[in-house]
């Protein structure tokens, strides 16, 4: 698995969805979250988009190891239905 952000704030959100988006491009279809210590409600946005990225590419995407917190913050938004598993 290619594709293991530790961190995904607003600040620095922009260049993490951009390696994130670059990597779905390069053909992986997973995303390793077991590293992930910072996060905030970037790190639901970036999901989402990688996603439709994904499945524009024509392919599924998994998030491996999501920690809990992420789930709890796409529940407070309402789009935890929305994410990938």
């Amino acid at each position: 698995m290619g594709f293991a952000p530790t961190s995904l704030r607003m600040e620095g959100a922009e260049t993490v969805l951009a390696q994130g988006l670059s990597a779905i491009t390069a053909g992986e279809t997973a995303i390793d979250l077991s590293g992930l210590q910072q996060f905030d409600s970037a790190a639901v946005a970036a999901l989402l988009a990688w996603q439709r990225a994904a499945a524009k590419a024509g392919t599924a995407l998994r998030v491996v190891h999501p920690p809990a917190g992420i789930a709890s913050l796409a529940k407070l938004y309402g789009v935890e239905h929305l994410l990938p598993r």
